[in-house]
């Protein structure tokens, strides 16, 4: 694999996220503890995501997710409902803990394009994640190089409405 001289762009980490086994209890305890949140809750799956892929093929997978802010980090709190995908993998060889650093990047195709001109490819990825068809996220195995996975989020200019919130409004 021949990796290009310059560096791909990154301005800061925008997200930390961590897989957890019990989503429920872990943004409780974020909250009661740390008063980390409030959270906005939100399942992906092929209903709210409109194309899923897992280790280079079209896939079925299913997580529900919580946001938080704390300072300037998006905390991300991940449940996998169904797989395979790569947070089941995370959970069978080291259970549960950080899983990702995320980058938001202006455009995903760009920044797939940029990752894939270093001989880099998605592991896992989402497009169309907002309203409109737009936002996305992929996924690559960075843990050589960098020790973590790396995911791209290109945000979607409107978003889907959370289903719940924590805590309760």
């Amino acid at each position: 694999m021949t990796i290009p001289a310059e560096p791909l762009p990154v301005a800061r980490i925008d997200q930390v996220a961590l897989v957890v086994r019990d989503l429920e209890a872990t943004l409780r305890a974020y909250w009661e503890r740390h008063r980390i949140g409030p959270w906005a809750i939100r399942t992906f799956d092929r209903t709210t995501v409109r194309a899923l892929t897992y280790r280079g093929q079209p896939a079925d997978y299913a997580m529900r997710v919580a946001f938080a802010r704390c300072g300037e980090v998006q905390l991300e709190l991940i449940q996998s409902l169904r797989g395979p995908n790569i947070y089941e993998e995370f959970l069978d060889r080291h259970g549960a803990g950080l899983h990702h650093v995320g980058i938001f990047v202006p455009e995903l195709a760009a920044a797939v394009a940029a990752m894939s001109r270093r001989g880099m490819a998605v592991i896992q990825g989402g497009t169309g994640t907002g309203l409109d068809g737009d936002g996305g996220f992929a996924y690559f195995d960075l843990t050589t190089p960098l020790a973590t996975i790396v995911e791209f989020i290109e945000l979607p200019r409107t978003r889907i409405p959370p289903e719940a919130t924590y805590p309760p409004s």
